[in-house]
């Protein structure tokens, strides 16, 4: 008896004039980018190689963070929704965009027709049912990607096609966007900056951590400031947005990766919905270190509150209204519950100290850290809107 599946409906190996294509509308390009996604976390190398042989700059989708690394001089990280403006300004000037592995989201693409709206398309992805969903590509393959991209650095091999490939000019002009709009924030007092906690934990672990998250704010700053090195770091449910996702894709990571780095960068809102495998940690074993940027509040919903209901709350403060200078829940609490170690830190002063003393902690570990709820995820850009529309200053300390 066979039952039909996915394995059995696999493409065929990608044809030989779609990628002869490819490779022409490489050579003809002047303002090439590559959008990435999780279709790469499996060709990693190929990825690598094909940017060496052309030069091209790489943006990265939410789920496609690892496939290529984001300290490379031509990552240009996440594009998107929270993309990084520089990418975002890739996409908006190329002439070739080359997506690998991706399905052209809402949150990658916004407005629609005003996406890469310059560019011709090239469009590599297994799933038939993505191919022209979205966008109608110039260009296509059904495929494994890891198998497109040999064909295509083969190709680039023979005809020595690498010295005739020349994006300096265009690498320049995105440099100086880099310069132009960092990911930057601001500080206020002994307050604890969320994205300076994921730096921090970036610099103690070298970015060599296995991180999983919730959904929310933490997700997009973890997804912003960890310089991801590797495929398979990074662990979210991206489209899903699965609030409590975080603590049990930790502990999976933690059973499939002993001696690992394990961090699970979570929200309050998303990790009290799955704040019983607790329990489990204990139970197991599991060295998990649990990062709480903990606002008191559903951050991203109060964001977009901010933004664009004129701050008018609904249910998204989690505190206890009648005692607002108290932190509640008290997360340490849970923690001692389960018997495992758990501090707070409250202060910019204490945090790199706190952050060591929870990886030098050898099993598990909560580390409380409280940070300003009026902080917002930037860049962005509103839903439905384009390039031009990008946010990049303010936050909940502003009326709009």
């Amino acid at each position: 008896m066979k039952l039909p599946g996915y394995l059995a409906r696999l493409p065929k190996p990608p044809c030989q004039s779609n990628l002869e294509v490819i490779t022409r509308f490489i050579s003809e390009s002047k303002k090439p980018v590559l959008y990435v996604g999780g279709g790469c976390l499996n060709s990693s190398q190929e990825l690598s190689k094909f940017v060496e042989l052309t030069g091209i700059p790489v943006a990265s989708t939410l789920m496609g963070l690892g496939a290529f690394p984001v300290s490379d001089e031509l990552s240009l990280s996440m594009l998107g929704m929270h993309g990084t403006v520089y990418a975002n300004y890739a996409v908006e000037h190329s002439d070739l965009l080359l997506a690998f592995g991706v399905r052209f989201d809402d949150r990658v693409t916004g407005k629609l027709e005003a996406f890469a709206s310059r560019a011709k398309i090239v469009h590599i992805d297994i799933d038939p049912a993505e191919i022209g969903k979205n966008k109608q590509p110039h260009a296509s393959v059904c495929g494994d990607v890891k198998l497109a991209l040999q064909g295509i650095n083969e190709l680039l091999e023979s005809k020595d096609s690498k010295s005739k490939l020349d994006f300096k000019a265009w690498r320049v002009e995105l440099n100086e966007q880099k310069m132009k709009y960092p990911l930057t924030y601001k500080t206020f007092g002994e307050a604890i900056p969320p994205q300076h906690a994921i730096q921090v934990l970036d610099e103690l672990t070298n970015g060599e951590a296995i991180i999983s998250t919730g959904v929310g704010q933490h997700q997009m700053w973890a997804a912003q400031h960890y310089k991801y090195k590797k495929p398979r770091q990074w662990l979210t449910s991206a489209g899903l947005g699965a609030m409590g996702f975080g603590l049990p894709a930790a502990m999976g990571a933690a059973v499939a990766n002993p001696g690992a780095v394990v961090v699970d960068i979570d929200g309050d809102g998303s990790f009290i919905m799955n704040v019983q495998e607790l329990a489990t940690i204990r139970v197991e074993n599991l060295p998990v270190k649990i990062m709480l940027l903990n606002n008191q509040h559903l951050g991203m919903v109060v964001q977009w509150e901010d933004r664009f209901y004129k701050a008018n709350r609904a249910h998204t403060y989690l505190g206890d209204p009648s005692r607002e200078s108290e932190i509640f829940p008290n997360m340490l609490k849970f923690a001692e519950a389960c018997g495992i170690p758990a501090s707070r830190v409250t202060r910019i002063a204490d945090l790199r100290a706190a952050i060591q003393k929870m990886l030098d902690t050898p099993g598990p570990y909560l580390l409380d850290v409280i940070v300003p709820h009026q902080e917002h995820v930037l860049p962005m850009i509103p839903s439905g809107g384009s390039f031009k529309d990008v946010i990049t200053e303010g936050d909940g300390r502003t009326k709009y």
